[in-house]
């Protein structure tokens, strides 16, 4: 049977809660493990097939440690195992917002463009919607054609802070 790790972290935006399989880091929620503790438990379930997910600060500790020099500022990129659970476009999507620099932003049209579906700005909202890692795959880099700051799945404020941290000035 799979099994599923969990840690949670303490953040400027509020506490993630960090969960990773056999394989590497797999999913970050926003809120406390209280919070989201039934969500992430089906998760896991449908995903990994794992029916029980275990606290365990040693198997995460990397994934917390990089997370943490990237809010004081000193990580640009996170160098960690991932096992991403998502069909062959969302990965494609993934793997495009990988590719975005630390600092910059993209449009959703300039990711479709990326991977080839230039008619496909909805598909890749929507993918970025399933993101389930943010931060470290940083879906807060995407913005509106216009340049807006639009839909994120900690919020807006948490967007815009992440995208300030790593210097944006939109």
């Amino acid at each position: 049977m799979p099994q599923a790790f969990y840690d949670e972290m303490e953040s400027p935006i509020g506490p993630l809660v960090l969960c990773a399989s056999e394989q590497g880091l797999c999913r970050i929620d926003f809120g406390s493990y209280a919070e989201v503790k039934e969500s992430l438990h089906k998760w896991c379930k449908s995903k990994l097939y794992a029916d029980t997910v275990f606290p365990d600060k040693l198997v995460l500790r990397e994934a917390v440690n990089q997370l943490e020099q990237y809010f004081a500022g000193s990580r640009m990129a996170f160098t960690l195992p991932l096992d991403m659970r998502g069909t062959s476009f969302q990965q494609r999507v993934w793997n495009a917002l990988r590719q975005i620099p630390f600092g910059e932003s993209r449009s959703y049209l300039q990711i479709s463009q990326a991977i080839g579906s230039p008619k496909a700005v909805r598909a890749v909202g929507g993918a970025n919607h399933n993101n389930p890692l943010p931060i470290v795959v940083p879906c807060h880099r995407v913005i509106g054609a216009n340049g807006e700051l639009v839909g994120y799945g900690g919020g807006l404020p948490t967007k815009r802070f992440l995208l300030e941290l790593e210097g944006w000035r939109g």
